[in-house]
C-alpha cells in the first residue's frame, strides 16, 4: 500500500480542477468533480495506470458535475456525494450548460449516494471524512483525508482567495462559517486541492487571506 497521490486535470472553459487522487502503489483511486473534457479524464487515468472505482462530487456546479453522467457511463461506477442540498443544482445541469453557451455532453446528474456531515468515503487504506460546507453552494462537501493532512476543498477555499456566493443558492456569511469552523481548526499544516487554481495550506490562508481577515 502506498502514499496517497493526485493529478490535476483542468476541465472545461472554466479551467476547474478535475483531480484523480489514487494509491500509488495499488494505482486504485477515484475522479473528483469530473466537469467536462472526459476524454482528457479517461486519457489521463489510462496514461498514468490508475483504476478509478468511484467518482466523487464536491458540489452541483456544472464546471464540477457536467461530465459525470459521461464519465459513470465510461467507468461504470458510482457517482458518490455531494450533500443532497445541491440536488437542484445537478438536477438543473442541461440548463446551466444552456446558460452558459456550452454544447456537447452536459447532462443532468443522479449520484447514486449522496453524503452528509460525518460520513466518511475511501478507496484502498485512504479513507476521507466527509465535511458538509454549505456557502458556495447548499449541498457543498469537502473530503478530508486526516492520515495524509490533506483536503480537496472543491470551491470553499482557494489560495488567497473564496468561493463566489453569488450564484443561487449563495450564502456568503455560511461560506465563511464554513471555513472558519470547519476547514482551519483542521490545522495549519493540512494541504489543499481546489476547484481552481493553485492549492496551498491552511495555516497560510489563515494569516494572509484577505477574506477571513
Amino acid at each position: 500500500m502506498g502514499q496517497l497521490n493526485g493529478i490535476v486535470v483542468p476541465v472545461t472553459p472554466f479551467q476547474q480542477n478535475c483531480t484523480i487522487l489514487f494509491d500509488a502503489d495499488e494505482k486504485a483511486g477515484v475522479v473528483v468533480d469530473p466537469g467536462g473534457d472526459v476524454d482528457r479524464i479517461l486519457a489521463a487515468l489510462e496514461e498514468h495506470g490508475v483504476r478509478a472505482g468511484a467518482i466523487w462530487l464536491t458540489h452541483g456546479h456544472i464546471d464540477h458535475a457536467g461530465g459525470g453522467m459521461e464519465l459513470k457511463e465510461a467507468l461504470g461506477v458510482e457517482i458518490v456525494g455531494p450533500h443532497a442540498a445541491d440536488q437542484p443544482l445537478l438536477d438543473n445541469l442541461e440548463i446551466q450548460a444552456v446558460r452558459f453557451g456550452l454544447t456537447g455532453a452536459v447532462r443532468n446528474c443522479t449520484p447514486d449516494r449522496f453524503l452528509a456531515d460525518g460520513d466518511a468515503v475511501a478507496f484502498g487504506h485512504h479513507s476521507f471524512e466527509v465535511l458538509h460546507c454549505p456557502g458556495h453552494a447548499p449541498g457543498h462537501v469537502v473530503y478530508y483525508n486526516r492520515a495524509a493532512k490533506f483536503a480537496h476543498v472543491g470551491d470553499v477555499l482557494f489560495r488567497g482567495s473564496i468561493g463566489r456566493t453569488d450564484l443561487p443558492g449563495g450564502d456568503h456569511a455560511a461560506l465563511i462559517r464554513s471555513i472558519k469552523e470547519k476547514l482551519l481548526p483542521l490545522g495549519d499544516d493540512i494541504a489543499f486541492v481546489c476547484g481552481h487554481g493553485p492549492g496551498g495550506r491552511f495555516g497560510d490562508e489563515r494569516l494572509g487571506n484577505p477574506f477571513l481577515v
